[in-house]
């Protein structure tokens, strides 16, 4: 589609690990999470956990709250899967205060 590109990535989450809160601009976003288990929160919805083969959708203009790995002991993996405006920011994290 003219103007627009597909991207993906793997996101790779340590021990414990935590995302700093973001947003993926006006990209669609589809995460699936490859290995072990994620919490994440959007915008003002609850927080949800995800495990290894589940997946969920982040529409345009979401802010991504809450990404982490909810384990002391294993990895875990999302893949993530962008379509974007080309050109735009695939990430952008929120001002540290």
């Amino acid at each position: 589609m003219k103007g627009k590109t597909f991207a993906s990535a793997v996101v790779d989450f340590p021990l414990s690990a935590c995302a700093v809160p973001h947003r993926h601009g006006p990209a669609f976003v589809h995460a699936y999470v490859l290995e072990g288990t994620v919490r994440s929160k959007l915008d003002d919805q609850p927080v949800t956990t995800y495990r290894q083969g589940e997946n969920w959708v982040e529409q345009p203009g979401a802010h991504h709250v809450l990404t982490e790995n909810t384990s002391r002991t294993e990895r875990a993996k999302l893949l993530g899967n962008f379509v974007s405006n080309t050109g735009d920011k695939l990430k952008v994290d929120d001002p540290r205060a």
